[in-house]
Protein backbone atom coordinates (compact mmCIF):
# COMPACT_ATOMS: atom_id res chain seq x y z
CA UNK A 1 0.00 0.00 0.00
CA UNK A 2 1.45 3.40 -0.90
CA UNK A 3 1.61 5.66 2.14
CA UNK A 4 2.28 9.36 2.48
CA UNK A 5 6.04 9.26 1.63
CA UNK A 6 5.45 7.44 -1.67
CA UNK A 7 2.34 9.47 -2.50
CA UNK A 8 4.22 12.68 -1.78
CA UNK A 9 7.00 11.58 -4.14
CA UNK A 10 4.40 10.86 -6.82
CA UNK A 11 2.71 14.21 -6.24
CA UNK A 12 6.05 15.99 -6.58
CA UNK A 13 6.78 14.17 -9.85
CA UNK A 14 3.35 15.02 -11.25
CA UNK A 15 3.65 18.62 -10.10
CA UNK A 16 6.98 19.03 -11.87
CA UNK A 17 5.85 17.12 -14.97
CA UNK A 18 2.27 18.22 -15.50
CA UNK A 19 1.78 21.75 -14.19
CA UNK A 20 0.46 23.77 -17.13
CA UNK A 21 -0.18 20.65 -19.22
CA UNK A 22 -3.30 20.27 -21.37
CA UNK A 23 -5.41 17.22 -20.63
CA UNK A 24 -5.94 15.19 -23.79
CA UNK A 25 -7.80 11.95 -24.34
CA UNK A 26 -8.84 9.86 -21.35
CA UNK A 27 -9.77 6.20 -21.14
CA UNK A 28 -11.22 4.07 -18.36
CA UNK A 29 -10.51 0.39 -18.96
CA UNK A 30 -11.80 -0.90 -15.61
CA UNK A 31 -15.00 1.00 -14.90
CA UNK A 32 -15.14 -0.10 -11.27
CA UNK A 33 -12.30 2.37 -10.65
CA UNK A 34 -14.52 5.36 -11.48
CA UNK A 35 -16.33 6.36 -8.29
CA UNK A 36 -18.21 9.30 -9.77
CA UNK A 37 -20.38 7.52 -12.32
CA UNK A 38 -22.27 10.69 -13.24
CA UNK A 39 -18.98 12.51 -13.87
CA UNK A 40 -16.75 10.59 -16.31
CA UNK A 41 -13.00 11.01 -16.63
CA UNK A 42 -13.62 12.67 -20.00
CA UNK A 43 -14.81 15.79 -18.15
CA UNK A 44 -11.14 16.59 -17.68
CA UNK A 45 -10.40 16.69 -21.41
CA UNK A 46 -9.41 20.15 -22.60
CA UNK A 47 -8.63 21.41 -19.09
CA UNK A 48 -5.19 22.59 -17.95
CA UNK A 49 -3.41 21.22 -14.88
CA UNK A 50 -3.04 24.06 -12.40
CA UNK A 51 -1.79 22.25 -9.30
CA UNK A 52 -1.11 18.82 -7.84
CA UNK A 53 -1.77 18.29 -4.15
CA UNK A 54 -1.50 15.42 -1.71
CA UNK A 55 -4.18 14.69 0.89
CA UNK A 56 -2.94 11.90 3.15
CA UNK A 57 -2.65 8.90 0.82
CA UNK A 58 -4.65 10.58 -1.98
CA UNK A 59 -3.48 12.77 -4.87
CA UNK A 60 -5.57 15.51 -6.46
CA UNK A 61 -4.97 16.87 -9.95
CA UNK A 62 -6.48 20.36 -9.89
CA UNK A 63 -7.32 21.96 -13.22
CA UNK A 64 -8.93 25.17 -14.43
CA UNK A 65 -12.08 23.04 -14.57
CA UNK A 66 -12.89 19.95 -12.50
CA UNK A 67 -10.44 18.11 -10.26
CA UNK A 68 -9.42 14.45 -10.26
CA UNK A 69 -8.86 12.77 -6.90
CA UNK A 70 -6.93 9.51 -7.01
CA UNK A 71 -7.32 7.18 -4.02
CA UNK A 72 -4.76 4.37 -4.19
CA UNK A 73 -6.16 1.97 -1.61
CA UNK A 74 -4.23 -1.21 -0.91
CA UNK A 75 -2.63 -1.85 -4.28
CA UNK A 76 -3.28 1.04 -6.62
CA UNK A 77 -0.46 3.07 -8.13
CA UNK A 78 0.49 5.13 -11.19
CA UNK A 79 2.64 4.72 -14.28
CA UNK A 80 4.16 7.22 -16.66
CA UNK A 81 4.96 6.82 -20.34
CA UNK A 82 6.81 9.60 -22.17
CA UNK A 83 5.22 10.97 -25.32
CA UNK A 84 6.34 8.81 -28.25
CA UNK A 85 7.42 5.86 -26.09
CA UNK A 86 6.11 2.71 -27.79
CA UNK A 87 7.83 0.17 -25.54
CA UNK A 88 5.78 -2.52 -23.86
CA UNK A 89 5.49 -2.67 -20.06
CA UNK A 90 7.92 -5.08 -18.37
CA UNK A 91 6.78 -8.58 -17.53
CA UNK A 92 4.86 -8.65 -14.28
CA UNK A 93 3.88 -4.99 -14.39
CA UNK A 94 0.42 -4.39 -12.91
CA UNK A 95 -2.36 -3.79 -15.44
CA UNK A 96 -3.21 -0.22 -16.41
CA UNK A 97 -6.89 0.37 -15.67
CA UNK A 98 -7.23 4.01 -16.77
CA UNK A 99 -5.14 6.52 -18.72
CA UNK A 100 -4.88 10.27 -19.27
CA UNK A 101 -2.93 11.61 -22.23
CA UNK A 102 -1.04 14.89 -21.96
CA UNK A 103 -0.11 15.87 -25.55
CA UNK A 104 3.57 16.60 -25.96
CA UNK A 105 4.42 15.30 -22.49
CA UNK A 106 3.25 11.74 -21.95
CA UNK A 107 0.58 9.41 -20.66
CA UNK A 108 -0.37 8.99 -17.02
CA UNK A 109 -1.69 5.54 -16.21
CA UNK A 110 -3.37 4.19 -13.11
CA UNK A 111 -2.66 0.59 -12.13
CA UNK A 112 -4.13 -2.01 -9.82
CA UNK A 113 -3.15 -5.69 -9.88
CA UNK A 114 -5.92 -7.10 -7.74
CA UNK A 115 -9.20 -8.83 -8.55
CA UNK A 116 -10.48 -6.83 -5.57
CA UNK A 117 -10.00 -3.36 -7.01
CA UNK A 118 -8.75 -0.77 -4.52
CA UNK A 119 -7.84 2.23 -6.71
CA UNK A 120 -10.54 4.88 -7.04
CA UNK A 121 -10.90 7.84 -9.42
CA UNK A 122 -13.27 10.69 -8.55
CA UNK A 123 -14.05 13.68 -10.78
CA UNK A 124 -15.22 16.51 -8.51
CA UNK A 125 -15.29 20.27 -8.25
CA UNK A 126 -13.32 20.25 -4.97
CA UNK A 127 -11.23 17.44 -3.41
CA UNK A 128 -13.21 17.61 -0.14
CA UNK A 129 -16.22 16.27 -2.02
CA UNK A 130 -14.53 12.88 -1.76
CA UNK A 131 -15.60 11.48 1.62
CA UNK A 132 -12.23 9.87 2.36
CA UNK A 133 -10.52 13.25 1.90
CA UNK A 134 -13.11 15.22 3.84
CA UNK A 135 -12.70 13.08 6.98
CA UNK A 136 -8.88 13.07 7.08
CA UNK A 137 -7.24 13.99 10.35
CA UNK A 138 -4.14 16.19 10.62
CA UNK A 139 -1.07 15.37 8.56
CA UNK A 140 1.68 14.46 11.07
CA UNK A 141 4.36 15.59 8.61
CA UNK A 142 3.07 19.16 8.52
CA UNK A 143 5.34 21.77 10.06
CA UNK A 144 2.56 22.87 12.40
CA UNK A 145 1.90 19.38 13.82
CA UNK A 146 3.07 19.51 17.44
CA UNK A 147 3.40 17.16 20.43
CA UNK A 148 0.27 18.78 21.82
CA UNK A 149 -1.62 17.82 18.65
CA UNK A 150 -0.58 14.21 19.10
CA UNK A 151 -1.56 14.30 22.76
CA UNK A 152 -5.07 15.36 21.76
CA UNK A 153 -5.30 12.32 19.47
CA UNK A 154 -3.78 9.80 21.89
CA UNK A 155 -4.84 10.72 25.43
CA UNK A 156 -7.89 8.80 26.57
CA UNK A 157 -8.13 6.63 23.45
CA UNK A 158 -8.90 2.99 24.29
CA UNK A 159 -7.47 1.80 21.00
CA UNK A 160 -4.38 -0.20 20.18
CA UNK A 161 -1.52 1.96 18.97
CA UNK A 162 -1.06 0.26 15.61
CA UNK A 163 -4.74 0.63 14.78
CA UNK A 164 -4.76 4.25 15.92
CA UNK A 165 -1.76 5.17 13.77
CA UNK A 166 -3.54 3.75 10.72
CA UNK A 167 -6.84 5.50 11.47
CA UNK A 168 -6.99 8.16 8.77
CA UNK A 169 -9.52 10.24 10.69
CA UNK A 170 -6.90 10.63 13.44
CA UNK A 171 -3.63 10.86 11.49
CA UNK A 172 -3.54 11.22 7.71
CA UNK A 173 -1.15 9.22 5.59
CA UNK A 174 0.19 6.42 7.81
CA UNK A 175 -0.55 2.84 6.80
CA UNK A 176 0.46 -0.68 7.75
CA UNK A 177 4.18 -0.54 6.98
CA UNK A 178 5.08 2.81 8.50
CA UNK A 179 3.00 2.16 11.61
CA UNK A 180 5.24 -0.88 12.27
CA UNK A 181 8.36 1.19 11.68
CA UNK A 182 7.16 4.06 13.89
CA UNK A 183 6.26 1.81 16.83
CA UNK A 184 9.59 0.01 16.52
CA UNK A 185 11.48 3.32 16.62
CA UNK A 186 9.37 4.49 19.58
CA UNK A 187 9.94 1.19 21.43
CA UNK A 188 6.20 0.70 21.93
CA UNK A 189 4.06 -2.40 21.61
CA UNK A 190 1.65 -2.41 18.67
CA UNK A 191 -1.14 -3.72 20.90
CA UNK A 192 -0.68 -1.24 23.76
CA UNK A 193 -3.69 1.00 24.24
CA UNK A 194 -3.03 4.66 23.49
CA UNK A 195 -4.68 5.69 26.76
CA UNK A 196 -1.99 3.84 28.74
CA UNK A 197 0.92 5.91 27.42
CA UNK A 198 2.65 8.21 29.85
CA UNK A 199 4.15 11.57 28.90
CA UNK A 200 7.58 10.09 28.09
CA UNK A 201 6.06 7.41 25.85
CA UNK A 202 3.91 9.95 24.03
CA UNK A 203 7.03 12.04 23.45
CA UNK A 204 8.83 9.01 22.00
CA UNK A 205 5.87 8.30 19.74
CA UNK A 206 5.81 11.88 18.46
CA UNK A 207 9.56 11.81 17.80
CA UNK A 208 9.31 8.48 15.99
CA UNK A 209 6.47 9.66 13.75
CA UNK A 210 8.39 12.74 12.72
CA UNK A 211 11.70 10.88 12.28
CA UNK A 212 10.43 7.85 10.35
CA UNK A 213 8.14 9.79 8.02
CA UNK A 214 10.58 12.67 7.61
CA UNK A 215 13.38 10.31 6.59
CA UNK A 216 11.08 8.40 4.25
CA UNK A 217 9.94 11.63 2.58
CA UNK A 218 13.56 12.58 1.97
CA UNK A 219 14.57 9.11 0.78
CA UNK A 220 11.68 8.65 -1.68
CA UNK A 221 12.13 12.06 -3.28
CA UNK A 222 13.42 11.76 -6.85
CA UNK A 223 13.07 7.97 -7.10
CA UNK A 224 11.20 7.02 -10.32
CA UNK A 225 7.61 6.18 -9.58
CA UNK A 226 7.97 2.62 -10.87
CA UNK A 227 10.69 2.02 -8.25
CA UNK A 228 8.91 3.52 -5.26
CA UNK A 229 7.54 0.22 -3.95
CA UNK A 230 10.93 -1.50 -4.10
CA UNK A 231 12.59 1.44 -2.36
CA UNK A 232 10.00 1.35 0.40
CA UNK A 233 10.38 -2.40 0.95
CA UNK A 234 14.17 -2.14 1.06
CA UNK A 235 14.05 0.57 3.72
CA UNK A 236 11.93 -1.37 6.23
CA UNK A 237 13.65 -2.43 9.47
CA UNK A 238 10.92 -4.65 10.92
CA UNK A 239 7.92 -4.52 8.59
CA UNK A 240 7.96 -7.56 6.32
CA UNK A 241 11.06 -8.91 8.12
CA UNK A 242 9.55 -11.87 9.99
CA UNK A 243 12.28 -14.17 11.31
CA UNK A 244 15.06 -11.76 10.40
CA UNK A 245 17.44 -10.03 12.78
CA UNK A 246 16.40 -6.70 14.26
CA UNK A 247 19.00 -4.14 13.10
CA UNK A 248 18.79 -2.32 16.45
CA UNK A 249 19.07 -5.05 19.09
CA UNK A 250 19.97 -8.21 17.19
CA UNK A 251 16.80 -9.98 18.30
CA UNK A 252 14.35 -11.78 16.04
CA UNK A 253 11.47 -9.97 14.34
CA UNK A 254 8.05 -11.53 14.99
CA UNK A 255 4.62 -11.27 13.39
CA UNK A 256 1.98 -9.38 15.32
CA UNK A 257 -0.49 -12.06 16.49
CA UNK A 258 -3.62 -12.15 14.37
CA UNK A 259 -2.07 -10.16 11.53
CA UNK A 260 -1.54 -13.24 9.33
CA UNK A 261 1.99 -12.09 8.59
CA UNK A 262 0.99 -8.56 7.57
CA UNK A 263 2.46 -6.73 10.59
CA UNK A 264 5.72 -7.16 12.50
CA UNK A 265 7.49 -6.04 15.67
CA UNK A 266 10.62 -6.76 17.69
CA UNK A 267 9.91 -8.26 21.15
CA UNK A 268 13.27 -7.15 22.53
CA UNK A 269 12.80 -3.53 21.46
CA UNK A 270 9.06 -3.20 21.97
CA UNK A 271 7.59 -5.66 24.47
CA UNK A 272 10.25 -6.20 27.10
CA UNK A 273 11.57 -9.32 25.42
CA UNK A 274 8.33 -11.28 25.75
CA UNK A 275 6.61 -12.19 22.46
CA UNK A 276 3.01 -11.11 22.20
CA UNK A 277 0.54 -13.89 22.83
CA UNK A 278 3.23 -16.01 24.42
Amino acid sequence: MPESPEVEALALFLRETLTGALVGATEVIEFRALKTRSRPLSELEGATIAEVRRFGKHVALLTDGPALVVSFGRAGWASWRLDGDSSTPPAGAPPVIATIDFPGRGELGFTDPGAWLSLGLSVVDEPVEVAAVAKLGPDPTADAFSPADLDEIVIGRRKQLKALLQEQESLAGIGNAYSDEILHAAQLSPVEHAANLDAAERSRLYGAIRMILGQAFADRRGIPIDRQKAAKVAAMRVHGRTGETCPVCGGVVHDVPGSQGAAQYCPTCQTGGAPLGG
